[in-house]
């Protein structure tokens, strides 16, 4: 591991989350994501009440979303295999309220607004967002052409300071947009 060594510890809680990207035959983008929740120590759930043995699922849950090229949800479907209650299954219907939804700035908000707070399952909302990442790393090879042209000639691209790599003063920006390079700085 490149971190740094660790106190003294003992293991608690393990979520793993493995999101995919596909192509589809129809030209529309399958995005699909797992989620899984293991405690070291069997966790007794009080509501249902039942006794989780360590190392099995405490949460194990499954969404794909549907995209096209513009990262616009075309259809979402959810599945729980492992919940701490018998009624968090019913948290999967309003994941439908995603359907028409893009991707874009404002992705977090307008999702937790659908499925924030007693409006739907935190941990399926929470998916959402390693699920935008991986839509937009699995699309972008066929948008880049868009992503690095500016919406319009001699507009500044909207990719520009979007992430560390391309921040204006950048040697990616210098390369590519020359006029938009703010000029060598440190870093």
């Amino acid at each position: 591991m490149p971190l740094s060594q660790p106190t003294g510890r003992q293991p608690i809680h393990v979520r793993r989350i493995e999101c995919r990207g596909f192509r589809r035959d129809d030209g529309l983008w399958d995005i699909e994501g797992h989620l899984v929740d293991t405690r070291s120590h069997d966790i007794d759930l009080r509501a249902e009440p039942r006794i989780v043995k360590a190392g099995e699922p405490i949460h194990e849950m499954w969404v794909r979303i549907t995209v096209d090229d513009d990262l616009t949800v075309h259809a979402i479907e959810a599945a729980t295999e492992a919940t701490p209650t018998r009624i968090c299954p019913g948290a999967i219907a309003p994941m439908q309220s995603l359907v028409g939804l893009r991707i874009a700035p404002g992705w977090t908000n307008a999702v937790k607004q659908r499925l924030g707070g007693a409006k739907g399952c935190t941990h399926l909302m929470e998916l959402m967002w390693p699920l935008a990442t991986t839509a937009h790393q699995t699309v972008s090879g066929s948008r880049m052409d868009r992503i690095l042209a500016p919406a319009q000639p001699g507009q500044r691209p909207a990719k520009i300071d979007s992430c560390w790599a391309y921040a204006a003063e950048r040697e990616i920006v210098k390369r590519f947009w020359p006029a938009f390079h703010t000029g060598d700085r440190a870093g």
